[in-house]
């Protein structure tokens, strides 16, 4: 199992299905130093999907499903990643942070299935980006119940952003890695405050 857009940043996989939705997130050009954007062509998309499906089904054991994506549908599914980071970086909690335009409201079609060990599944419908991104929805729904979601959270420092899923005890983590990012970050405060206390500019 490989979630190849999370491992690129050093970063573990969130628990379950949720790691797709991380690892969806993570397909954007984030990082010290800026990763390419594994969506950026059609080639690059159907690469990092087919391996992202062959990961989720591994973790949930379900079958993944077949999901063709044209040229339009990166472009479709760029948007949707959009919204979808736009969505978690405001639920960061950061006060320095400002959080982009809302989110689109986007309505996409899921099926409930009943197993035969009376087990609900949701399934992802549509097709092309819809079909991803059904699947990325259903994911976030599953870990909004289980309260898992509030731990997905993306890097609080602005040139990095990755997504990372947050393990800490009190959930009090912000950066990706505290040693990469939080010490940068802390020692640019640090000097900002010196040059405050001195008067200079």
């Amino acid at each position: 199992m490989s979630w190849t857009a999370t491992a690129r940043y050093g970063l573990e996989p969130a628990p379950g299905g949720l790691a797709f939705v991380q690892d969806l997130l993570n397909t954007l050009s984030a990082g010290k130093p800026r990763k390419p954007d594994l969506l950026q062509t059609p080639e690059d998309a159907r690469a990092w999907l087919g391996q992202a499906l062959r990961s989720w089904s591994d973790v949930t054991h379900r079958a993944a499903p077949g999901i063709e994506l044209t040229g339009e549908d990166v472009e479709g599914l760029r948007g949707f990643r959009h919204d979808l980071f736009e969505s978690l970086h405001g639920r960061s909690g950061d006060p320095a942070t400002e959080p982009g335009p809302a989110a689109s409201v986007l309505t996409l079609p899921t099926a409930l299935r009943l197993d035969e060990h009376g087990v609900v599944h949701a399934e992802p419908r549509g097709t092309g980006w819809r079909q991803v991104a059904s699947l990325a929805l259903t994911e976030v729904y599953q870990a909004q119940c289980t309260d898992t979601l509030r731990r997905l959270k993306s890097c609080r420092n602005p040139r990095c952003l990755s997504a990372f899923y947050d393990r800490s005890r009190n959930n009090s983590g912000v950066w990706h890695d505290v040693h990469v990012c939080g010490n940068a970050a802390n020692l640019r405060n640090y000097r900002a405050r010196k040059r405050a206390d001195t008067g200079r500019p």
